[in-house]
This record gives C-alpha cells, structure tokens and sequence, in this order.
C-alpha cells in the first residue's frame, strides 16, 4: 500500500499541471479542493470497479436519488463517483486537466 509520502507527491503533481492556469497567490484555492478530491479518490478506489459496473447496468433505466443510491450502496459510501476517471487518469492527460476537473467532482 502507498504511503503518505506517494499520496502528497502525487497531489502535488497535479498541482503543478495546474499551475499554468493559476498564479501563487491562488494556489490555496485551488490546493485544498484538490486534497479533498483526493481523499474521496481514495476512499472511493476500492469499489470503483463496481460502482463502474453498476453505471453501467442501470445508468439508462435509473436517474436521480434511485440511481445515486444503488450506486452509493455499491460504492460502500453515501458518495460515489461513477466517472471513469481517477486522479492517475486526471495526471495523464494535463492538456484536458482543467476539462476534467470541472466534470470530475459531480459524479
């Protein structure tokens, strides 16, 4: 399993894809939203496959609260995140990050 050190790296790559965009000063708007993305990343890599799985049998006959709570049962969480991205996806392709990050957080 990863340790501290990887996961901070990590988020701190990111950042730096993202600074371009964004000057110092604005760093810490953009910094906190991003770990908080990451944890959820974190908590959600587990059963992604399955929260995946379950978008995909059920995202067509379902919407709304139905739909956000088989998927949150799946997930294990009151939250789920059934876009196909992760923040390793996210990392690996900078030229679309900020087109990313806007849908990223509203699945």
């Amino acid at each position: 399993m990863a340790d501290h050190g990887y996961f901070s790296n990590l988020i701190w790559q990111i950042a730096d894809l993202l600074r371009g965009p964004y000057r110092p000063p604005q760093y810490e708007r953009v910094m906190l939203p991003m770990t908080v993305l990451r944890r959820f990343d974190c908590v959600l890599a587990p059963t992604k496959p399955q929260v995946l799985a379950e978008f995909e049998r059920l995202g067509a006959r379902l919407d709304g609260r139905a739909l956000d709570a088989r998927l949150n049962r799946a997930a294990g969480q009151s939250f789920h995140n059934h876009s196909p991205l992760d923040f390793e996806r996210l990392k690996g392709d900078p030229d679309r990050m900020a087109e990313h990050l806007i849908g990223y957080p509203k699945c």
